[in-house]
């Protein structure tokens, strides 16, 4: 069995890093969407660097939304770079790997 390690979350008010560093898992977003319809993309280190997540969000600033990722997450080998199109906030947990 493999050993269990600690899932913390970063919270994100604007586009960019979390200035965390390293080798990261996604294992779930939370994020509260703005008045109308927009989206959220986790890029592997840069805004420029391969997309791995995008999500639309829906036009709701009341609504908050969650995503859980199955199995082990996903495996970002740098800081995740989040840009917010009419995303108020998001909320990531993570596994430091």
């Amino acid at each position: 069995m493999a050993m269990q390690t600690d899932v913390k979350s970063k919270n994100l008010t604007a586009t960019g890093a979390s200035g965390v560093g390293g080798r990261v898992r996604v294992k779930g977003i939370y994020f509260v969407p703005g008045t109308t319809a927009g989206s959220i993309s986790f890029r592997d280190g840069s805004a420029t660097d391969v997309e791995l997540i995008k999500l639309d969000a829906v036009a709701s600033a009341t609504q908050a939304q969650m995503v859980l990722i199955p199995g082990e997450g996903v495996l970002f080998q740098a800081d995740p770079y989040v840009t917010l199109t009419v995303v108020t906030s998001v909320t990531r947990s993570e596994e430091h790997t």
